[in-house]
């Protein structure tokens, strides 16, 4: 709290002078603010349209870079659907970024709408399209390795983070992919040298779900591709297990308050379709993009290090092994709300101005 005014005024002249005369020698002696930090290069590996905390995630990510906090180099769906495909780029679009790259899986599993992509990229008022975007059919967009391998191979060594937030059908394409004209690295070997972090929505970690041998979704839906992922990734991964996301619920009211500086908002009304305003919302996958780009905030703790390990019917375990290459997230209730109100105020955070890329 700062004194009171009188409190200032009562202090001695000379007093005031020496402080004068501190803060006259810091800028001479040249004290300046810490540098800032280089944002974070990110690539945003999602099942967008299964849930609507994909897209939540996805407009975290905008408002972080908005705050120079990271850099959006693509985006990759494991999610085969045009109408997804056109959410991702009305969503980026209406951010203020819509030159940002978008992969989409080859076949993969679960193409259809689900509840609000469909609905959110189609809507129209007076006859146009309310979330201007590019109308990109399936076959505008690139394969998803193939913009990972291209985005990869553009970065410099050990700069990207990937948020895997849905199945694991890319990253394990990437991994088997083999030298081309991109690179002349095969998967596994670019992303041993571009990748410093996965940090991934994925199993889950505490004795009460183990007991009941649970199966996280993202896990189970493709179980090869997770099992190649986990097991063989190069890098460090950091998992946020169900139990993390499950805990910190998206208030409603937030959904239902924040977001009136627009007459439509893309986010709120995908929300409303799927979750409906009146109810809060599991933020499953934000969390792993909020570790992704501030791992050092203290919004998660991490367990010691170990391997995932994904059974044949998609249950994930840990086996801590000392350095070994993977951790989960952890959070105490103190965390959870901390977490709660950092998301709800990205989720929200307007898009940038003209110039504030």
């Amino acid at each position: 709290m700062s004194p009171p005014r009188t409190t200032v005024a009562r202090w001695p002249r000379a007093r005031r002078l020496l402080g004068g005369l501190a803060i006259l020698t810091a800028v001479v002696l040249g004290a300046a603010p810490a540098a800032a930090r280089e944002p974070v290069a990110l690539i945003f590996d999602t099942d967008l349209g299964n849930d609507v905390d994909d897209a939540m995630a996805l407009s975290v990510i905008h408002a972080l870079q908005t705050r120079a906090e990271c850099r959006l180099l693509a985006v990759t769906l494991t999610k085969d659907n045009e109408h997804a495909i056109r959410f991702v780029d009305l969503l980026n679009t209406f951010y203020g970024r819509g030159d940002v790259p978008i992969g989409v899986v080859s076949g993969g599993v679960l193409p259809g709408d689900g509840k609000y992509v469909r609905q959110v990229a189609t809507a129209e008022d007076g006859g146009r399209l309310r979330y201007p975007h590019d109308r990109l059919d399936r076959e505008a967009v690139p394969d998803a390795v193939t913009l990972l391998r291209r985005t990869l191979a553009a970065q410099p060594d050990g700069s990207v983070v990937i948020a895997q937030v849905g199945f694991s059908t890319n990253l394990a394409g990437l991994l088997r992919s083999g030298p081309d004209d991109i690179s002349p690295l095969d998967g596994k070997a670019l992303v041993a040298a571009k990748v410093r972090l996965l940090s991934a929505m994925a199993g889950a970690f505490t004795e009460e779900l183990r007991k009941k041998r649970f199966r996280e979704y993202n896990v189970v839906q493709d179980v090869a591709s997770a099992q190649t992922v986990f097991h063989e990734w190069p890098t460090p991964i950091v998992a946020s297990g169900w139990e993390i996301g499950h805990a910190i619920m998206h208030p409603a009211k937030s959904m239902q308050d924040d977001y009136g500086y627009v007459t439509h908002h893309p986010l709120r009304e995908a929300y409303d379709y799927y979750r409906g305003l009146a109810n809060a919302q599991p933020t499953y996958d934000l969390t792993s993009v909020l570790y992704a780009v501030r791992p050092d905030r203290g919004y998660f703790d991490l367990s010691s290090p170990g391997r995932i390990v994904v059974a044949d019917d998609g249950f994930t375990s840990f086996q801590p092994e000392a350095n070994g290459p993977h951790r989960y997230m952890t959070v105490t209730p103190e965390q959870v709300a901390a977490v709660r109100e950092a998301q709800a105020m990205l989720c929200s955070q307007p898009p940038c101005t003209a110039g504030a890329r």
